[in-house]
């Protein structure tokens, strides 16, 4: 196949005939290929999917990590041992195509590879590496690990999406009408098209930007002479990148240098669009900011036969299946752990990436009502916890810890390594009830609920990110009501929502599983039901088209 003047290997459908080029540091596409480390990711590979259905005009561009993000292996106590194994895969196609950016002022090697729509069903992909022997070693570490935890390393990476991302599009001949950076990683790439176009304004007719962080902090900030050392800003000096960006100090503002430069950027939910219209406002010239909730692909997550069954309204059928999807589910931790959960009992699913915010141990907090919560023998509880912290992220490799040294005291909790896409799928399928406990409002979206429901797992969660446009509570999933967080202190917040959730958990949860179980089951199907149209990716892959890249 012939990679120069490339255009998708299909017919685009002409609502979507926009030519756009997709930049993501990660892509979480399938299980095979373990190129992301979390929810950015799982947003991605979703989108990918949708715009494959929909046969939209557009490519991926990502990075080819030779070691993934890491392995999530079992230290000899069964704590946490982040490990690096090399990744080979056979599926994706040597386009040809290699080419050299600069970093440190030294030219390096950067070769790309195909991913084909028909393998996974996705739009066309193309990954990075430099991992190449015409490299020296430092060069080649670039594509390594995923999210890099040296600071150079990781600059280089995102040069590498930027700026190499934005010379193979060049390379491969085709002109997109808009670059769409998913998350700031991929600026340089504006400084790239400044030097192409040498024009600001050409660069913002083609440039839009997803922003997925609700704080600040979250945002990437780097010394701004780093940056220039590393050849980052294509040639311009400090004092005209400080100018474009409106930088005030010396450290360079990844998500403020793309609002600047962007046209139009989005938010990942109308709560998050609004928390960044608010944390942005402050800085002059930035771009308008509207909401485009996340969504996930249905035709990949979801369990049809669950679905199937609940069209054809036969409740037995419907919890054959779902306790089926649990016993398989099971089999996993006994696999782990050496416990045997029971199908039959009501199940709590905790599983996303480990990070302070999200608090992965709140329920073990109050160790009075967690100790009564799993030592009810009329209304029992099974929990399951899983999720990869950052490899270099030590109190959330401590939590992880943690509770890995707890669940050996109890039969009824396991706590599971290996959270990707494979596992993840599982878990939602062992759910009754999927748990989700941010301290709001820092979480930016959060999708793994949508596909949970997916599979017949009743959503119960804090109010923040996509829950309060989709959770109608107690009809479709439960949720903490919102308090006057914003005059509470981090403790009054975590002790309001704990004393809630086990409220809402022992009041109404566990006796409508136990004691009302038509209902509880109407719950399952309403969430279904409500998350299938509102929060699947084709209509967040059609809304990309229809207002951002219009």
């Amino acid at each position: 196949m012939n990679f120069r003047n490339f255009q998708v290997p299909y017919q685009a459908d002409e609502r979507y005939a926009k030519k756009v080029a997709y930049f993501s540091m990660e892509f979480a596409i399938h299980q095979p290929l373990k190129i992301y480390s979390g929810g950015l990711g799982f947003l991605s590979g979703s989108h990918m999917r949708s715009a494959y259905e929909l046969r939209q005009n557009l490519i991926g561009i990502g990075i080819l990590w030779k070691y993934g993000y890491y392995d999530q292996t079992r230290n000899q106590d069964q704590t946490l041992q982040p490990t690096w194994m090399e990744k080979v895969y056979s599926f994706l196609e040597d386009t040809g195509i290699k080419f050299q950016i600069l970093v440190h002022d030294a030219p390096v090697w950067v070769k790309a590879y195909y991913l084909n729509p028909t393998t996974f069903n996705t739009a066309p992909l193309f990954f990075l590496s430099t991992d190449l022997p015409e490299n020296d070693y430092v060069s080649q570490t670039i594509t390594h690990r995923l999210y890099d935890a040296n600071t150079a390393t990781k600059i280089a990476q995102f040069m590498l999406l930027g700026i190499g991302g934005a010379k193979l599009i060049d390379e491969l001949g085709f002109s997109p009408d808009i670059y769409h950076l998913n998350e700031a990683h991929g600026i340089s790439a504006a400084f790239y098209l400044l030097n192409k176009f040498k024009s600001l304004d050409m660069v913002r007719k083609h440039l839009v930007f997803t922003t997925h962080t609700p704080e600040e902090a979250g945002n990437e900030k780097h010394d701004i002479y780093l940056c220039h050392k590393m050849s980052y800003f294509s040639g311009l000096s400090v004092d005209e990148v400080k100018k474009i960006t409106g930088t005030q100090d010396d450290l360079f503002n990844h998500s403020l240098a793309a609002f600047k430069m962007a046209r139009l950027a989005n938010g990942v939910s109308q709560l998050h669009g609004e928390v960044a219209k608010h944390m942005w406002e402050k800085y002059p010239g930035i771009c308008p900011i509207i909401s485009i909730t996340n969504a996930q692909n249905w035709n990949y997550w979801a369990d049809k036969q669950l679905y199937r069954a609940m069209e054809e309204n036969s409740d037995f059928t419907f919890d054959d299946r779902k306790k089926h999807l649990k016993k398989r589910a099971f089999e996993i931790v006994a696999d782990q752990t050496g416990k045997i959960f029971d199908p039959n009992v009501l199940t709590i699913v905790w599983a996303r990436r480990f990070a302070g915010y999200k608090r992965p141990d709140f329920l073990t907090t109050d160790k009075d009502k967690f100790e009564k919560l799993l030592s009810d023998t009329k209304r029992p509880v099974q929990i399951i916890w899983a999720g990869k912290p950052y490899p270099s992220d030590y109190s959330a490799i401590s939590q992880f810890n943690t509770l890995v040294h707890l669940s050996k005291q109890y039969k009824n909790i396991a706590v599971l390594i290996g959270y990707e896409l494979t596992l993840s799928k599982r878990l939602k399928q062992a759910a009754d009830v999927w748990l989700n406990n941010p301290r709001v409002p820092r979480e930016a979206s959060g999708t793994s609920g949508m596909t949970a429901a997916m599979n017949g797992a009743v959503n119960f969660s804090t109010n923040d990110g996509w829950i309060p446009e989709f959770v109608d509570d107690g009809n479709n999933g439960f949720v903490v009501p919102k308090a006057d967080y914003a005059n509470m202190t981090t403790q009054e917040q975590d002790s309001y929502d704990l004393n809630k959730i086990y409220e809402i958990l022992n009041g109404q949860i566990l006796p409508l599983y136990y004691d009302n179980y038509d209902t509880w089951r109407q719950i399952t199907k309403n969430g279904m039901r409500d998350v299938r149209f509102t929060f699947e990716s084709n209509r967040m892959a059609n809304e990309y088209y229809e207002l951002l890249y219009k």
